[in-house]
This record gives structure tokens, sequence and C-alpha cells, in this order.
């Protein structure tokens, strides 16, 4: 009896540890804002709300550019993100839609709550019906264990990636930057920018 005891306390430490492990390790925040200085060693922006922050810049950064396309390169079968807003009508209607590389297909799929204004939404799935409804788009988007229905108004951004370098990295440029909080320093994991002043619609 006292070695089951003795092995079920031990079971318990693990257990408690890799949950305390687990609930100690930072989550990474998405952060918007306007790039204002950059060195070899840290970026600078102002975010959305004004406030400015330094943040350290590992080499070997992933930098992704984003880039304006057109309504039409949204098909049946794109794997899209698109944050959406219910309308009063209560449809989703899509705030902007990103078609993925296909190489990216897969990324974050799903339908769940987005950071870009209240009561914003994501979700990244699979286009499986496309209908033109006047100048708009109405699209199916299939994903593991469900499915929505957005409408894209016309004047909606459309956008998709492609890599990009450092050159991007430049006063004034409009960036969606994924960080991680540790120790009391504010790390740059990787940074999705626009150039020549666009600006990034997700």
């Amino acid at each position: 009896m006292t070695k089951k005891i003795f092995a079920f306390t031990l079971l318990l430490s693990f257990f408690i540890s890799i949950t305390t492990f687990a609930q100690n390790v930072p989550s990474p925040i998405r952060l918007r804002g306007v790039i204002e200085q950059v060195d070899a060693q840290s970026i600078t922006i102002k975010e959305r709300r004004g406030e400015i922050i330094k943040i350290a810049m590992p080499p070997n950064l992933n930098i992704t550019e984003v880039y304006p396309i057109k309504m039409s390169d949204i098909q049946e079968n794109s794997f899209i993100g698109t944050a959406t807003l219910t309308s009063s009508s209560g449809r989703l209607e899509a705030l902007e839609v990103l078609v993925f590389p296909e190489v990216m297909r897969g990324n974050g799929e799903g339908h769940y709550a987005w950071d870009l204004m209240p009561g914003s939404m994501m979700t990244n799935a699979n286009v499986s019906q496309l209908k033109t409804i006047g100048s708009g788009r109405e699209l199916k988007l299939e994903y593991k264990g469900g499915s929505q229905v957005v409408y894209v108004p016309e004047s909606t951004p459309i956008v998709t990636f492609r890599p990009g370098s450092s050159a991007l990295l430049v006063s004034q440029a409009n960036a969606i930057l994924t960080v991680i909080e540790k120790d009391g320093q504010v790390t740059l994991l990787r940074i999705t920018v626009g150039k020549d002043g666009f600006k990034p619609p997700m």
C-alpha cells in the first residue's frame, strides 16, 4: 500500500509540474502599429493605441510582406482567412480577406474571436462555394468541425502574402507584429509589413 501511495504521489507531482510549466510559458501577443525606428538589435513601433514600444529583434527574423490582390483572386478551393463582423441582418460580413499561398494551407484553421475590432471574428477555412451577389461575393467556408457563410462587399481589402526582407522594415511602414514577453523583455517572433504605406488590414 505504501508503494502505491508513493507512486501515486510521484505521478501527481509530475502532472502538477507539467501544468505549472504550461501556465508559465508566455503566450505570443499580436501588436499592430507603425514602425518608428529600426536598428540592428531592436525595432520601435507606435502601437495603434499610441503607445511607443521598443522590441528586441532576433537574427533570422521571419519577415512577410502583405500586398493587395483582386476580388477575382478568391476562387473555389482557395484557403483564406477573413476577419468579420455580424451585420444588423445577422450575416457575417468580411472586413478583409487574406488568400493564403498554397504552402500555408491549413494555417490557423477554424472560427474564433479576433482582435481587429470589438466583436470581430476570424475564419480560416477552405472556400467550398462562391457566389456573386451584386458587386460582392458570398463565400461558404468549411473548416474542421464547422462551416460559415461570409459576405464580402466590393470595398473589402483582399490581400495575400509573400516572403519579405529587412528592406521592408523602414520608418512609417505599417506592420503587424507577433511578440513574446518574458522576464520584462519584449522580443519579436515574426512581422508582417505593408510596402510603400500599404496597411495590413487583418
